[in-house]
């Protein structure tokens, strides 16, 4: 199913055609940042001298402390009277990034939604439950507006109260819900506990952090749904700059509004397809906001295969994030490897915790992992021999060595939005 046929099947060379000409149009419009003016004045780049879509690599990155360094608006390219909302990321680690749209901007974005949607079959028929904060976080109002342009009849339920969130799937016949996917393990938990049956349900709609293949099997079995990932990022809009097609074989960015390059984080040379590295995404179509070469700090790469859906080709589904990355006394390690090291083992729950400490001027990780509760009989033997399992999948797949304690079912904080799942404490020590 397509949203807009004719632009998600844009042949390649009508395709670069529409993004280089957005580009410089980009270009146009970033004159009235004045930190774009400083920048590419710096680095001798005049909009002239971008004459090919490879001449995107002559311009300089953005980093997201750039845009908190420009807080609240030195961002904006458009007078604040034509910025018709703002939106805010956390926080959590200093000011927040500001990001404003105009009317343009939040028609532009309700579509690609829009397309999202469809694309993986939902209609106007659908009954749609939107489990995500309707605050300053772009997930709630993003598929909130999305929906509605669909046609869906769309539930605002927002985040918190599990067990109402559970009834008005069974009272209101809901055929889709969109949650962060630790959200949704916590909700078929407490689906389970309720007894209650989720039968009108068919679609999950999970996005906002890295979740693997692993953790999809579980929440399809439990829930009962066909589950698709989600991608985006506040200062691209926020959801809806990738999507997975019914093929899920990949994301399916949308490449007339967004220009994509796979870096090495550490270098920032351009990677070929098929390489792994960071996301950079030049939005094309953004009118108060637009960035150049945006370092998402997400890791992925570009897949150049043609897809069975007919659209244009794909990025990987995210791996984890250049910043969420640890090193481990030389070993890079991602959250996303210890979740699908523990969801293939079937006596561990789909929650655990990773703590990281310096000891003896040596870096230690400790994995705090719930018990299934159908496992969890309290024997020291049996406990013992779960454990030592556990450690053994972990260093297979890590080729490091963990502290692994296992705590009963339910111990651990379970998240309505964004799983924080590690905390580093070398830094304390």
């Amino acid at each position: 199913m397509f949203w807009d046929e004719k632009t998600e099947t844009l042949p390649k060379r009508d395709l670069e055609r529409l993004q280089l000409k957005r580009l410089k149009k980009t270009l146009s419009q970033v004159q009235n940042v004045e930190f774009y003016r400083k920048r590419l004045h710096e680095a001798q780049v005049k909009p002239g001298d971008i004459r090919t879509l490879a001449d995107i690599q002559k311009i300089p990155f953005t980093r997201k402390q750039d845009l908190r360094d420009g807080y609240p608006f030195g961002f904006f390219a458009v007078p604040i009277h034509e910025v018709v909302r703002i939106h805010t990321t956390s926080g959590t680690t200093g000011k927040p990034t500001v990001v404003g749209y105009t009317r343009n901007d939040l028609n532009t974005w309700a579509h690609l939604i829009a397309r999202n949607m469809t694309m993986v079959g939902l209609t106007d028929q659908d009954i749609f439950q939107n489990m995500v904060n309707y605050g300053m976080f772009t997930g709630g109002l993003g598929f909130h507006y999305g929906a509605e342009k669909v046609g869906m009849t769309v539930i605002p339920s927002a985040t918190g109260n599990t067990r109402r969130q559970i009834e008005m799937i069974q009272d209101f016949g809901v055929t889709a819900v969109h949650c962060t996917p630790s959200y949704a393990m916590h909700l078929a938990e407490v689906a389970e506990e309720m007894g209650a049956n989720l039968e009108s349900l068919n679609t999950g709609l999970f996005g906002a952090e890295p979740w693997s293949d692993s953790m999809r099997a579980e929440l399809e079995k439990k829930l009962g749904v066909t589950a698709f990932d989600s991608y985006g990022l506040s200062e691209l809009f926020g959801p809806g700059v990738a999507f997975e097609c019914p093929e899920r074989d990949g994301l399916h960015i949308w490449h007339d509004c967004y220009l994509v390059e796979i870096i090495d984080p550490a270098t920032g040379e351009v990677l070929g397809d098929g390489e792994r590295g960071e996301l950079v995404v030049t939005p094309l179509v953004k009118e108060a906001m637009p960035l150049l070469r945006y370092r998402t700090g997400d890791i992925t790469m570009q897949i150049e295969d043609d897809c069975l859906c007919g659209r244009a080709k794909k990025i990987a589904r995210i791996t984890g994030r250049s910043d969420d990355m640890l090193v481990i006394r030389g070993i890079n390690v991602f959250p996303s490897q210890i979740e699908h090291v523990l969801l293939r083992i079937p006596e561990v729950g789909n929650q655990f915790m990773v703590y990281v400490d310096r000891i003896n001027h040596l870096d230690e990780m400790t994995i705090d992992v719930e018990i299934n509760r159908d496992y969890f009989s309290g024997e020291l033997q049996d406990l013992a021999r779960i454990q030592k399992k556990v450690v053994k999948e972990l260093h297979d797949t890590l080729e490091l060595r963990t502290t692994v304690k296992l705590v009963e079912p339910g111990s651990l904080p379970r998240f309505e939005g964004k799983a924080k799942r590690v905390i580093d404490r070398r830094s304390e020590m």
